[in-house]
């Protein structure tokens, strides 16, 4: 399972965010929030979800399951105007990423993400970057589905 290493340039996005932390997981909440008021998203560029995660510095080299980060539940836009209320902007600077596809249900993909930070990163030329992770959720992701597919984005720059 190696990804393609992808450089993007600066991307604009609409959505809402929360605090949480993996004992205390929020997601499905502010998702339910986000879901039914998405489509007050004028100015998107396509249908994907985009679901965004900034951690701290050492996050994931100190893991501990209580420490906070900020989830973003996102759409993304060509401009950051006529935001709807209760919504904020989010801008990703550009960068390098490794690009994962995941297949099967969201719920059973921590080995997956085991592999990418336990096997695939140490062993790769790259090192993680401190820079947003991200979930791109487009026309084959289902939550419920053991097919569904997402593609899953990690900053990455070169050891």
């Amino acid at each position: 399972m190696n990804p393609e290493i992808v450089t993007i340039k600066e991307k604009m996005f609409i959505g809402m965010t929360m605090e949480m932390s993996y004992a205390d997981n929020k997601t499905h909440e502010l998702w339910r929030s986000f879901m039914p008021r998405q489509s007050e998203i004028e100015n998107t560029l396509n249908n994907d979800l985009i679901s965004l995660q900034i951690y701290e510095p050492g996050f994931f080299e100190n893991f501990n399951s209580k420490r906070i980060f900020r989830k973003w539940t996102l759409r993304e836009a060509n401009s950051l105007e006529n935001i709807p209320e209760g919504m904020v902007t989010f801008k990703l600077q550009e960068g390098d990423y490794a690009v994962f596809i995941y297949k099967g249900l969201p719920a059973k993909a921590q080995p997956f993400f085991d592999y990418i930070f336990r096997e695939w990163l140490p062993n790769s030329a790259y090192m993680l970057d401190d820079r947003p992770h991200f979930e791109v959720l487009g026309p084959k992701y289902s939550n419920s589905s053991p097919d569904s597919e997402e593609e899953v984005w990690i900053p990455v720059n070169v050891k």
